[in-house]
């Protein structure tokens, strides 16, 4: 290891050099707007057999194959454009020049091919490390050597790498090596989007350093890996309120919170539940990197994880992450700026048992007031589309919402203008059959 390219003096001689330009290691222009794309893990684990299990084994054949269906089947158009590897598609050794390989018989293409058949098809490809000696599944890891590795993801053509945080040793090297993979990608000249797990691996022993790790980071982690569970979505939405004070205000183009993958067309969630998951991760600004399986996906589910008016919410330029705003009860209440002036609110029943309930919220309580100050057209987004027409400052919103369901709304200002002033619904109560 002694012989990796760079040693940690220089990196943390650059990084100095860095600070003092006045400017952040990770000054790439990469993810101005939240990743979008597919990632194997939640789906397909380490599945390494693929005489036993050919359709779900991590190899080339797989991400092929996602490439080819997200070209196909609109998943492209919309906007998702990573087809990225998780853990286990290492062999257990290095070369003999010390280089990362792919395990020879499930990519026996390797790499470099498998990223020119996705570059291809339009779209780019993400790869996996990890910062300690081993990934989490066993196999190499990059202490040591993240100047090679970082120059052999570039050789292959490789546009993303996620860089997971086990068996790193000491908390200093750990934050060490986190930036010396970033410094290490920016040398490479390739355009290679950053995700960390830095401050999910940094937490249990100290505050993570926000502005620092966004110096670094293009996405990063911060709380457990997600399941197929509404277990785990409730869990980690709750985290995010809960420490939204110290995560929302540093997310933005160029850097963002990352709550982990969306298992919308899975078998864990429920139809209500799919919609929480999609509606709040477009509020947090989240990337949607979808873990499912392309070639299995039911229409309902397809049509959930492409529709336009979410994305457009989660991809919204102005790039500021949402927050909870109140939680009453079983309900909360969630929004997120959008440019323009607009707002997306989010309505979100935590209850678990029984039938759809009302909630009662008036639209001063949107954006410190200013969100439909004089007056604001309201649009359904989520469970269907509907327009809710217009309203002003003192409007009280009646919306229904199912067990474990969300509502997505958006909320778009109007200035009064003085030789029209429009029509207000000052009761808005959707009809139960649109819900």
């Amino acid at each position: 290891m002694g012989t990796a390219v760079g040693s940690w003096q220089g990196a943390t001689l650059a990084w100095v050099l860095v600070l003092l330009a006045g400017a952040g290691a990770l000054e790439n222009g990469l993810a101005r707007t939240p990743t979008m794309g597919w990632l194997h893990w939640e789906r397909f684990l380490c599945s390494t057999d693929c005489a036993l299990e050919p359709l779900s084994c991590v190899s080339e054949q797989l991400f092929m194959q996602m490439a080819d269906l997200m070209v196909s089947d609109g998943w492209k158009d919309v906007g998702y454009e990573y087809v990225c590897i998780d853990d286990c598609w290492m062999s257990l050794t290095r070369d003999h020049q010390d280089r990362l390989q792919p395990d020879p018989e499930r990519f026996p293409s390797g790499i470099r091919k498998l990223a020119d058949y996705v570059h291809s098809k339009g779209l780019k490809l993400g790869i996996y490390g990890d910062v300690g000696n081993k990934t989490c599944a066993g196999f190499p890891g990059s202490y040591g050597y993240y100047d090679l590795d970082a120059q052999t993801f570039a050789d292959w053509g490789v546009d993303l790498l996620k860089f997971d945080g086990c068996n790193y040793g000491t908390q200093d090297q750990l934050a060490e090596g986190y930036r010396n993979m970033s410094l290490a990608l920016n040398k490479t000249g390739r355009s290679i989007v950053y995700s960390c797990e830095w401050p999910l691996y940094m937490r249990p022993m100290q505050k993570p350093n926000y502005t620092e790790i966004k110096h670094y980071c293009n996405h990063w982690r911060n709380f457990a890996d997600i399941y197929d569970a509404w277990n785990s979505v409730k869990n980690t939405l709750e985290w995010t309120a809960l420490h939204q004070d110290s995560i929302v205000d540093v997310a933005g183009p160029g850097g963002w919170n990352d709550p982990d993958m969306l298992v919308i067309g899975n078998f864990g969630l429920s139809w209500d539940q799919q919609l929480t998951q999609m509606a709040l991760w477009a509020i947090m600004a989240a990337p949607l990197l979808m873990s499912n399986d392309l070639r299995h996906i039911s229409p309902q589910a397809k049509w959930l994880l492409q529709n336009k008016d979410v994305i457009a919410i989660n991809q919204d330029p102005l790039g500021k992450q949402g927050y909870r705003i109140t939680k009453d009860n079983n309900f909360e209440l969630w929004e997120r700026p959008l440019s323009g002036g607009a707002y997306a609110v989010a309505v979100m029943n935590r209850q678990e048992i029984g039938g759809p309930q009302i909630f009662s919220f008036s639209t001063s309580f949107l954006g410190n007031g200013l969100a439909c100050n004089p007056a604001c057209s309201i649009q359904q987004i989520l469970p269907t589309s509907e327009d809710w027409g217009l309203h002003n400052w003192v409007s009280f919103l009646n919306t229904e919402v199912n067990p474990t369901g969300t509502v997505l709304l958006k909320v778009v200002v109007i200035g009064e203008s003085p030789a029209e002033k429009p029509v207000m619904n000052i009761n808005k109560k959707p009809s139960p059959d649109i819900l």
